[in-house]
């Protein structure tokens, strides 16, 4: 009689076991399609990062960027000038640069302008946003260039 029971337990826990298996996969696919909900950036988030890779950035004094340039990946060589206008990357067709890479999510990344500066946020990715060689876990300052990882595409701003 013990065995049984013991017998059923595992069951009923390899049971639970598998389902919350099966709800973590459906989750991580539907990020992947759907993309995870964006926030709308207004002002300056409190604790934004600057780059702290311990090297300065290649950035001069007063200059602005005025284009990202993909410098490594399938787009190498592409230039995409820099307005007022959020750039949004990812799989999505209707994503500003759409990335054909396995390790980009479907909405991967935004870069968007505020007060002067051009902020990095990575927007729940699966693989992750790395600027400077660090992953994006918040929105960042990016520094002109400070390279931007996405899979194996690589952008920095220029000027």
């Amino acid at each position: 009689m013990p065995d049984a029971i013991v017998l059923a337990a595992a069951r009923f826990g390899f049971l639970i076991l598998l389902w919350v298996f099966v709800f973590a996969v459906v989750g991580v696919m539907r990020r992947d399609i759907f993309g995870a909900r964006q926030s709308s950036l207004v002002a300056v988030p409190r604790g934004v990062k600057f780059p702290s890779s311990g090297k300065p950035a290649k950035a001069k004094r007063g200059k602005t960027p005025s284009q990202l340039v993909i410098v490594e990946g399938a787009l190498a060589g592409t230039r995409i000038p820099l307005k007022e206008n959020v750039i949004t990357f990812g799989r999505a067709e209707d994503s500003t640069v759409v990335l054909s890479d396995d390790y980009a999510s479907t909405r991967h990344a935004q870069l968007a302008p505020r007060a002067g500066q051009w902020l990095l946020e990575d927007l729940g990715s699966t693989n992750g946003t790395y600027l400077d060689g660090a992953k994006v876990t918040e929105p960042a300052c990016v520094s002109i260039g400070a390279p931007i990882r996405i899979g194996r595409t690589v952008f920095e701003l220029r000027s």
